[in-house]
């Protein structure tokens, strides 16, 4: 894919992968900025219904305008391709920023309000995220928590409804952004 163009998005270099598809970063051609591609696996969006839900969702998404959580700017099928693009943040997902004995009270405090004031945005919106992890937290070089990934979830799950958890978070996730843990 490097190097081809999507649409208007010439891709650049994969990076990453996750259960919806495979992620670039791309230049838009349009509006010459980077983005974020994610070109959706075909097993995917094979179902009609699925598909509908899906770019639904995503539209309702995409109208979330928050300044910690990443834009959608485009959802397409182009050719054989489907794909979303979105915001790029120039930075690094929680998972890996975060530091083996968390965060200092003062950052971790900074980041789960930036990220409480995300979700409830989204939710007040109407919008829930469905798979809020570190990895779809991205802290970027200036210091902002900014949440990815809206609306991909619904495209990733089982068609049957599956029994939700007592608790989204684990014991070690919370532990891991306590001082001093």
């Amino acid at each position: 894919m490097i190097g081809r163009v999507v649409s208007h998005y010439r891709i650049v270099e994969q990076i990453g992968e996750a259960a919806s598809g495979i992620v670039y970063t791309a230049q838009d051609l349009h509006l010459k900025r980077t983005v974020v591609i994610r070109i959706l696996r075909d097993e995917t969006t094979s179902d009609p219904d699925r598909e509908i839900s899906f770019i639904e969702e995503a539209k309702a998404a995409s109208a979330l305008n928050h300044p910690h959580i990443a834009s959608i700017y485009d959802i397409d099928r182009t050719e054989d391709v489907h794909f979303i693009a979105m915001e790029y943040v120039r930075g690094r997902a929680l998972d890996k920023a975060l530091p083996r004995k968390g965060y200092p009270i003062e950052e971790a405090l900074k980041y789960g309000v930036q990220i409480a004031d995300a979700l409830a945005s989204a939710h007040s919106a109407g919008i829930l995220h469905r798979a809020m992890k570190p990895e779809n937290i991205i802290i970027s070089d200036t210091g902002l928590a900014k949440v990815i990934d809206f609306g991909l979830a619904k495209l990733t799950e089982p068609e049957v409804a599956r029994p939700e958890s007592r608790d989204a978070t684990t014991e070690t996730d919370t532990a891991r952004l306590r001082v001093g843990s």
